[in-house]
């Protein structure tokens, strides 16, 4: 498979000639020349690496080098800086980025930095292969953990939709994990190397909307000096996420559903039908059948889009998976800021356990990157809920979650367990029975 790689550069001249010279070297490349286009290119699958000027304007190479390490950050960065940069390129060093190359460079460092990198991701992607062989959690856990029911059920039905070109809904609380199951559904299916392209409904300025999304013409309106192809059309060959599509407005709800039902656009300003061959993923927080109800969402267009429904679960709804995932949490964090691994004290956790997250897993998520960098995870205030609880609850709380670990630990096998706790088998059953837990808890 050819290498591929994304070049970055706002500067035409310098742009192409660096992407021809990585051409000749045999390199498979994307010249783009702002960040947002990358974004829509990258995924937890994708084979090539990044190459990146850090000066640009709208989103500069550091923003665009912390997105994509939000996506994977296994994806090798390599960032362009001049000389006066050269701190700006240390600290992004410091943050994640895989090298940096001063400009002005020789073709042939870029080169060997780009095919170092190309290697390093390809051993990545191969590892994780393995893994999956083994019977070792896939991408999909990884991106998705629990233990629950209600998140075994998830990922049963999301690899179930993955292979298939149906068109899927999303629904559920902000911070659920909404945008990263639409893209380990994007990951995990036949489009996987096409772009994923992610547009976020309630941002868009509604003077322009339909020319974001359809394109338009020259002159289909003051400004148009030339043709530009809209974000639907960029996507050609892979998927489109709508997020929070319940901000739509209802007159391009109407055009949404024609391109939905025939998979055609047509640009501003142009009579001629554009074939689109994507796949749609739209996520909402709202109850879009309570909004269409109330006449603010079209029926038409909800029961087209939902083909299949997948329901985030809320934290509050999950709260066995809390002690857990929060760990996880901390060593992803600990990997992204370059920490060395960090001890979470007992107490930390049952804290953690009791607490109410009205964010949900991001505000979890947020919680696990103070600790990692030396802060409280969570304000010095304590919640009311937290110190209304009796201490007594709270240690049965955490000795549960404990349990439950060791028994998920273990694959279900019960003497590991009552030997690693320090108590005896018949204790161990006590406490199983008393928390309503089996060894069962650990099949997913």
């Amino acid at each position: 498979m050819t290498a591929r790689v994304l070049l970055v550069d706002d500067e035409e001249e310098l742009r192409n000639s660096t992407a021809q010279a990585l051409e000749l070297a045999g390199f498979d490349v994307t010249a783009l020349a702002g960040g947002e286009a990358a974004l829509d290119l990258v995924g937890y699958g994708f084979s090539g690496v990044v190459v990146s000027d850090i000066r640009m304007p709208g989103m500069d190479g550091m923003t665009l080098m912390g997105r994509i390490r939000d996506i994977d950050p296994d994806i090798p960065v390599i960032l362009f800086t001049g000389h006066g940069d050269i701190q700006l390129a240390v600290r992004a060093m410091r943050e994640g980025a895989y090298d940096f190359i001063e400009k002005p460079f020789k073709t042939q460092h870029l080169v060997d930095v780009a095919a170092r990198a190309v290697d390093r991701r390809s051993l990545i992607l191969e590892n994780r292969r393995l893994r999956a062989a083994a019977g070792r959690r896939d991408d999909i856990e990884a991106r998705l953990p629990g233990r629950v029911q209600a998140m075994v059920d998830l990922r049963y039905r999301l690899r179930a939709v993955a292979a298939t070109d149906a068109d899927v809904l999303i629904v559920g609380e902000t911070g659920t994990g909404k945008e990263v199951a639409a893209r380990a559904l994007h990951d995990a299916s036949p489009r996987a190397a096409r772009p994923l392209v992610a547009i976020n409904c309630a941002a868009l300025p509604e003077t322009l909307i339909e020319s974001e999304l359809f394109g338009h013409e020259a002159g289909a309106f003051p400004g148009a000096m030339r043709p530009r192809y809209g974000k639907f059309e960029h996507a050609r060959g892979g998927t489109i996420l709508l997020d929070e599509i319940g901000s739509m407005p209802l007159p391009l709800q109407a055009k949404l559903l024609r391109a939905v039902e025939e998979r055609v656009i047509t640009r501003l300003g142009s009579n001629e039908p554009v074939p689109l061959d994507v796949r749609f993923i739209v996520t909402s927080k709202a109850d879009l059948e309570a909004e269409a109800a109330a006449g603010r969402f079209r029926a038409d267009l909800l029961y087209r889009l939902a083909v299949v429904t997948l329901r985030m679960p809320a934290l509050e709804q999950r709260r066995e998976d809390i002690p857990l995932l929060f760990l996880q949490l901390v060593g992803e964090a600990a990997a992204r800021y370059r920490r060395e691994s960090v001890e979470v004290p007992p107490e930390i956790i049952a804290d953690i356990a009791q607490r109410q997250w009205p964010g949900n897993v991001r505000e979890l998520r947020n919680a696990a990157d103070r600790l990692v960098l030396g802060l409280p995870a969570h304000d010095a205030a304590p919640q009311q809920q937290a110190s209304a609880a009796s201490l007594a609850a709270r240690v049965a709380d955490f000795e549960k979650s404990v349990i439950a670990g060791a028994i998920r630990a273990s694959g279900g096998a019960l003497r590991p367990v009552y030997e690693a706790l320090g108590i005896s088998r018949k204790t161990l059953y006590e406490k199983m029975q008393k928390y309503g837990l089996s060894r069962h808890d650990s099949e997913d």
